[in-house]
């Protein structure tokens, strides 16, 4: 399971950079780019609660939605630098560790435990789907959407050990 956890995590990083690539190239005015940064800011949020679950140390967020979002530049640079950070600590953990189950808080005060795969998995899904809600925003728009799937990603980067050249010849 750590080889595909790593392999999930490099994922995340990859389609957040795609997705943060594309907004990038709208007018910061958008509307698509305003509900994207809100979208995307809540999904860092929650990121980085469940970091801090994961070592087990406090965190001072009091929701998972920001009062007020950050700057788009802001975000982007945040998102990508808290997905490096899951990437590296996901590559130091062994089986003994991902099935420790942590008690923690949620923001609402109610109690959760959660073993780390857990957590880390639900950081993964979390953020597919909030990249999907604004892969929809970009649609209602008919904008082209960023690649993101996780088929794309194997092919893309691990191209020789997938038969990806002979695809491409044929």
């Amino acid at each position: 399971m750590t080889q595909t956890l790593q392999r999930l995590f490099r994922f995340k990083a990859w389609a957040d950079d795609a997705l943060l690539d594309r907004l990038a190239a709208l007018d910061r005015d958008s509307r698509i780019v305003t509900l994207a940064t809100q979208a995307l800011s809540h999904t860092y949020i929650v990121d980085r609660i469940f970091a801090a679950h994961l070592r087990r140390r406090p965190h001072a967020y009091v929701a998972a939605n920001a009062a007020t979002p950050p700057s788009f530049e802001l975000l982007a640079a945040d998102l990508r630098r808290s997905d490096r950070e899951y990437v590296e600590y996901v590559a130091t953990l062994d089986r003994w560790r991902l099935d420790e189950r942590i008690e923690f808080r949620f923001t609402d005060g109610a109690a959760g435990c959660m073993s780390r795969e857990e957590m880390l998995m639900h950081v993964v899904t979390h953020g597919v789907g909030h990249r999907g809600q604004v892969g929809a925003l970009l649609l209602l728009e008919s904008m082209p959407v960023a690649k993101d799937g996780f088929t794309t990603f194997l092919h893309d980067t691990e191209a020789a050990t997938r038969g990806r050249e002979l695809a491409r010849s044929a």
